[in-house]
């Protein structure tokens, strides 16, 4: 079924064929939900709903730390662990041949203690089974996806994890275990699946890319504004020292200025070095602004730039959210060739540079400052109707549901 839209034209977003069988309800394993940096999980679960499922979200821990507005809702009716004995857990939780299997999978994992684990899937099990959750789905390969197997293996159901980065390249942990484990996994780029399929070659992967609202995410109307715009976690990954290096390097009668959206633990570095490198006049830290912000106020900007890089630790962004939807907002990019940018930003819609590379960055800087409008018109509708065509929330939900429901069957034929 389309959407109802036409912001330009006669610009619509396509229908998503999904399986016709019966969607079952969804338990999400989450270790903290909502979060505020973590948009694509709760539009997942949106989109998700509008699909037909029931998603029950269950969380690890207490809810703390801050959210966006628009999760107001879903931070009320987050499930939080039960506080039961433990034989009402043991009664509740599933067989004694699934209990068997997942005090299994606690002694071979090496993460968390096996009678935490195993006593922290229980409670899950026993939530989810009130809940009448009949999968269950976690997000990051930590914490959250070892307790959703244990959980499912109590209570004999499928149960999928999605990966996104930190939890592969920065800090993995058992992943060969949980991806072996697991009735499936999620990758969210190509080369994330590649990587799977070597560390469990019977392992079965899906790739389906987290995805954005094009209704929400709009074109503006007007002329730019004649600055950049850079989006992301004030840390190491994120690439903002290489910008500020690159900056420093364009001469400043071509010096566009640039504004970061975000805070985290690097700022005083970063700004540090903006008064060492004498760019503090070009470039502004705006600190963190809610999804609308970025909705209402980016538009206007002349371009987007995703300097992403590899940290010491290995540790990257796989396919990053803010990108796709500063595409499905027209804006040209200026992006690191790496992991999933490689997938989204294609040569249409913008440029792609070494990660890390300071140099070929500040000529980026310098080409993506002085694009003329019809450049920018070009490059900007190229990317609008890439994320259209490839990456919306709908294909997200669409390729997941099709997951479960194709596990979903295969457990009733068998």
């Amino acid at each position: 079924m389309p959407f109802d839209h036409a912001p330009a034209g006669d610009e619509f977003v396509p229908p998503i064929a999904t399986a016709n069988a019966v969607r079952p309800a969804v338990g999400y394993v989450l270790s903290a939900f909502p979060v505020l940096s973590e948009t694509f999980v709760s539009n997942e679960i949106r989109e998700m709903r509008r699909l037909g499922h029931r998603i029950v979200p269950i969380a690890l821990s207490p809810a703390g730390g801050r959210w966006q507005p628009d999760d107001d809702a879903l931070a009320r009716e987050t499930l939080r662990l039960p506080d039961l004995s433990a034989a009402a857990a043991l009664r509740l939780a599933g067989s004694p041949g699934g209990l068997a299997r997942a005090w299994a999978f606690c002694r071979r994992q090496t993460g968390i203690r096996p009678r935490s684990l195993f006593w922290a899937g229980l409670r899950v099990a026993a939530a989810a089974r009130r809940a009448g959750c009949r999968h269950l789905h976690a997000h990051f390969a930590h914490s959250a996806a070892a307790t959703a197997i244990v959980a499912a293996r109590a209570l004999g159901v499928p149960v999928t994890f999605t990966a996104h980065g930190y939890d592969v390249y920065g800090s993995p942990c058992d992943l060969s275990l949980k991806l072996a484990s697991a009735s499936a996994a999620v990758a969210v780029c190509n080369d994330m699946v590649e990587d799977f399929l070597r560390l469990a070659p019977s392992a079965r992967v899906a790739m389906v890319p987290c995805g954005v609202d094009p209704l929400r995410f709009l074109p503006g109307a007007g002329p730019d504004n004649g600055r950049l715009l850079a989006v992301g976690r004030l840390v190491e990954q994120k690439g903002f020292d290489i910008l500020i290096q690159a900056l420093a390097l364009v001469p400043s009668g071509h010096r566009p200025g640039i504004d970061i959206v975000g805070d985290g633990p690097l700022e005083p570095a970063l700004r540090t070095a903006m008064d060492r490198l004498g760019i503090a006049a070009s470039l502004r830290l705006l600190g963190s602004r809610p999804a609308a912000w970025i909705a209402s106020h980016a538009p206007a900007y002349r371009g987007f730039v995703a300097p992403f890089r590899l940290t010491a630790e290995g540790d990257r962004d796989t396919g990053p959210v803010v990108v796709k939807e500063a595409m499905a907002m027209g804006l040209p990019i200026l992006a690191s060739r790496l992991m999933g940018l490689k997938e989204i930003v294609a040569p249409d819609c913008g440029r792609q540079v070494t990660p890390a590379d300071a140099t070929e960055l500040a000529d980026g800087l310098r080409w993506l400052g002085g694009i003329d409008g019809e450049t920018r018109a070009r490059l900007g509708s190229a990317g609008r109707r890439r994320v259209i065509e490839t990456f919306t929330l709908r294909h997200q939900a669409a390729g997941l549901s099709s997951l479960i429901a194709d596990l979903s069957g295969a457990r009733a034929a068998g």
